[in-house]
């Protein structure tokens, strides 16, 4: 971090803030009036599902200071644009709407913010709705994120609409009952309210600033001037403990300039980034330290952002820490989220590569300004980078770090999909791998067995979105169908069985008899071959044959087409002619002794894959979410809380009961549950359940 007696004025005059809030509290209003209060010919963006879905990005200008803000998708389906406007903010505006409170998203949100001690303030929206209370709004919040949690700002009320703010620093009124913004003294009950909240906004400033000389003067009742008090805010924001409150009403401007203000004078500039590196150390990842703000000082800049388009192609949102960023410089672009996450991502693989900067622009209201360069804090757009993604760090090629990843949930509602037409079917894994790359929340798997093109996503809104760009973006059209589970066969009891394929009908024939013994084996055991052949029954060199047929049958199954496990086969008798027996004749009778020993009554039972899923809940709705688990055929293992309270359940439930479960405890624990699923094992499937399978693998055989 850069000193802050010697911050170059480039990077002092910045801000970086990005709003956050749930569907629905007003968040994209208040961003489009942010900017056409700098704009007044601005008319806002369209609003369509690609706006609602994307992260906005537009930098205006307050007094002297440039202000990048970015407008966060407020739906818990696109958190990937969510965590890109998180990285390239130095703060966080929390929109919450003064009638319907904070829900359990924005609520988690706050925690990961606090987490990584991102400075945050709260704008609090429709304080003109009829049920909403400022009072107790404030005390709601209060109640949920504590005491440090305090209005620097309290709105005028007059004939049930808000005309105004008292400022609580200044002790100033600004009125905008005249329908436009202006400054007066408060009058004598305006100073009373404003002494009712003034202490407690006091207290908190100087508290968390740490300032125990102005706490001295503040308890000896000296009179704190307002540049003291603001110099102290900025010192109390930037601890990520103390979090102001401004009212607005976008609709009538009420305190837009309030919220500016607050931005400009309280909010960090770039050289009080908290930035965290690592550097790559024999193939492990070691802390390392970095400097930041430095227009000066080595490049260290990430890619928060990717965009894919047909015409234009890729384009990067890139957020320059330190150094600067220059036209056509090549950069070492460097992407290691596997040692990050312990995960390997076959779509975005661990990579060093080198890069040219292409034409970059800052992203202004209404229109984008090419630059020929960023400095250490600016947002740019960058074009014609053909090897970064969301999340690559790029740096100098002589001082290589990694910016270290903020992890993304996993996405975990899967679709099933196939191209409409066989023009479709050529054009569909380049879309997916370019929705891959813009996309760092959806997973594309193509699975071997179940032969079957599965988008992992993180809910029905996303799914939607990603069908919609497949087809309008890059013209491909595709059917959604059922999710195929990976099923196994197995054998529940020891039967003993005969194969032969005999064919005699003139000139050379066809030759071979087995008999075999089936006996089932411990979960997980696989398969195991036994030659108990004596006397020469069967000649040597066909045994390698018939075990070669078993296997063959095997993969195909027995009862319904899924491979058969955790067995052995105990080869004991067999007949041979000299002349007709050959290989693939004992190859076929021994794939035809499996099958007759899986058609004895009882023999063959289906096993269904079963996953570890730990879902974490508020605790209000656990009862709710154990009874739903059961009703999947879950079995609940333990419970658990962490340290917000929330319960933690552990169960094992089967993948097919699984399909819509990210949209079903959505709605079952409004909004507050989230889970994890792991592979397990395989147990056996119900005989019910097992029966429909197997009906429809005959069914679907016979057509």
């Amino acid at each position: 971090m850069s000193s802050q007696s010697n911050i170059p004025d480039a990077v002092a005059a910045i801000r970086n803030v990005v709003l956050v809030g749930s569907s629905g509290s007003g968040k994209t209003t208040l961003y489009e009036h942010l900017l056409k209060s700098r704009v007044p010919t601005y008319r806002g963006d369209k609003m369509d599902a690609e706006r609602a879905a994307a992260l906005a990005v537009a930098s205006i200008k307050v007094g002297s200071v440039t202000v990048t803000i970015l407008d966060a998708p407020g739906h818990p389906d696109f958190v990937g644009e969510l965590r890109a406007g998180l990285r390239g903010a130095d703060g966080a505006i929390f929109v919450v709407s003064a009638s319907d409170g904070v829900d359990a998203a924005t609520e988690g949100l706050w925690h990961e913010c606090a987490a990584v001690g991102m400075p945050r303030g709260i704008a609090v929206t429709k304080l003109d709705d009829g049920r909403a209370d400022f009072d107790a709004v404030l005390a709601g919040l209060q109640d949920i994120w504590g005491q440090a949690v305090q209005p620097a700002y309290v709105p005028v009320v007059s004939d049930e609409k808000i005309t105004g703010n008292l400022s609580l620093v200044s002790q100033a009124v600004h009125d905008y009952s005249s329908g436009k913004r202006e400054r007066r003294d408060a009058t004598e009950d305006e100073l009373a309210t404003i002494e009712d909240y003034r202490g407690a906004l006091i207290e908190g400033i100087i508290q968390e600033s740490e300032d125990d000389a102005l706490m001295d003067r503040y308890l000896e009742g000296d009179n704190l001037k307002e540049d003291e008090l603001v110099e102290d805010l900025t010192k109390a924001i930037y601890t990520g403990r103390f979090f102001p409150v401004v009212p607005v009403n976008s609709l009538d401007e009420v305190g837009i300039e309030e919220l500016l203000t607050v931005i400009k004078n309280a909010f960090p500039n770039p050289s009080r980034h908290r930035l965290t590196v690592s550097k790559v150390v024999s193939g492990k990842i070691e802390a390392a330290e970095a400097e930041v703000g430095n227009p000066s000082g080595p490049l260290i800049a990430e890619v928060i952002r990717t965009t894919s388009d047909q015409f234009s192609g890729r384009g990067s949102l890139v957020r320059v820490y330190n150094g600067t960023l220059k036209l056509d410089d090549s950069v070492a672009v460097s992407g290691h989220r596997s040692l990050f996450t312990g995960k390997v991502d076959t779509a975005h693989p661990d990579h060093d590569d080198v890069d040219k900067i292409g034409p970059m622009s800052v992203q202004g209201v209404g229109e984008n300004t090419p630059t020929p360069q960023a400095v250490a804090g600016q947002i740019v757009f960058v074009t014609k980078m053909t090897k970064a993604e969301t999340s690559d760090t790029l740096t100098s090629k002589d001082a290589p770090v990694l910016v270290n990843t903020w992890n993304l949930p996993e996405p975990l509602l899967p679709v099933a999909i196939h191209a409409a037409t066989r023009n479709d079917e050529d054009k569909l894994p380049v879309a997916l791998q370019r929705l891959a790359v813009e996309d760092t929340t959806v997973h594309v798997e193509s699975t071997v067995e179940t032969k079957q093109t599965i988008l992992w996503t993180m809910g029905q809104a996303h799914v939607d979105l990603l069908l919609a760009r497949l087809k309008d973006r890059y013209g491909v059209q595709v059917a959604t169908e059922p999710i195929k589970v990976a099923l196994r066969e197995t054998f529940m009891s020891s039967v003993k069985a005969d194969g032969a394929h005999v064919k005699q009908s003139g000139g050379h024939g066809q030759y071979a008899k087995c008999s075999i013994e089936v006996e089932p084996l411990e979960r997980g055991a696989g398969f195991e071959f036994s030659d108990e052949i004596v006397g020469g029954v069967i000649p040597r060199q066909f045994i390698p044959s018939v075990e070669k047929g078993i296997r063959a049958q095997l993969e195909k199954g027995v009862v319904a087409g899924f491979p058969v496990v955790d067995l052995r086969v105990h080869l004991v008798f067999g007949k041979y002619h000299p002349v007709d027996s050959s290989d693939m004749a004992f190859q076929m009778a021994g794939a035809q002794a499996l099958k007759e020993a899986a058609s004895k009554p009882g023999a063959v039972a289906l096993l269904e894959p079963i996953d570890t899923v730990t879902v974490t809940v508020d605790d209000q709705y656990m009862g709710a979410v154990m009874t739903d688990i059961s009703g999947r055929r879950g079995q609940v293992l333990g419970t658990d809380a962490d340290e917000a309270h929330h319960a933690i359940i552990r169960a094992l439930v089967p993948q097919s009961e699984l399909s819509k479960y990210a949209i079903d405890l959505r709605g079952l624990a409004r909004g507050s549950g989230s889970f994890t699923r792991d592979f397990y094992g395989y147990e056996i499937q119900p005989q019910a359940e097992a029966d429909k399978v197997i009906a429809a693998a005959k069914k679907g055989g016979s057509e």
